[in-house]
């Protein structure tokens, strides 16, 4: 990356820059990322990183508005094409969770920035992608019920909350394990389980 950045486009570097902050989230805590640590990963100056960002608070900004779009648009990607909305539903869970194999770092920055007290455009990039989420989620669980494949008293607000909680911490648990790349062996059959909670049985 270092080699490349210094002679990069404006958008190129951009997403570059994107990408060392990713990578930097995977390796320490986030809140701990400098524009000296950002602009050394990279092979710039912090003059030359300002000249794009006028702030970390800005760099993280574009971080978070990028991590919205490129997670949003791989869950769309997964849902399509798929045979019902209960399909769509799993292949959106595993695409999350492939996501995130790819890209530890995504939940380490996701979660710290929930956790800061004051309110910034950060955090509030993170609960519009939460809610935007949510919305698609309750959208499919709302056409499974019409055709019948889903339970017909599912509250489509809480089968999205769980959805979204049971991928936070499959998250969690193998933070704390260490390796990212257990959620992969554990999401199958956590899906599984929703899968039985939700769906039609009559």
């Amino acid at each position: 990356m270092s080699t490349i950045a210094r002679h990069l486009p404006a958008d190129e570097r951009r997403e570059v820059t994107i990408a060392a902050v990713i990578e930097l989230a995977a390796e320490q805590n986030p809140t701990d990322i400098t524009t000296a640590a950002i602009a050394t990963r990279m092979g710039l100056t912090q003059g030359a990183l300002f000249r794009h960002f006028p702030n970390k608070a800005a760099i993280l900004q574009a971080v978070m508005a990028s991590v919205s779009t490129t997670l949003m648009a791989r869950l769309n990607k997964a849902a399509q094409g798929t045979t019902s909305p209960l399909a769509a539903l799993e292949a959106m869970f595993m695409a999350h969770v492939e996501f995130v194999v790819k890209h530890p770092g995504v939940p380490r920055l996701l979660f710290g920035e929930l956790q800061r007290a004051e309110k910034t455009v950060s955090k509030d990039l993170v609960q519009e992608l939460i809610k935007r989420y949510s919305e698609q989620l309750q959208r499919l669980i709302e056409e499974g019920k019409a055709i019948k494949e889903l339970d017909p008293d599912l509250d489509p607000e809480g089968a999205a909350i769980l959805f979204i909680g049971t991928i936070q911490g499959l998250i969690m648990q193998s933070l704390l394990a260490g390796n990212v790349g257990h959620i992969r062996k554990h999401a199958p059959r956590v899906f599984t389980i929703y899968r039985r909670g939700i769906r039609r049985t009559q």
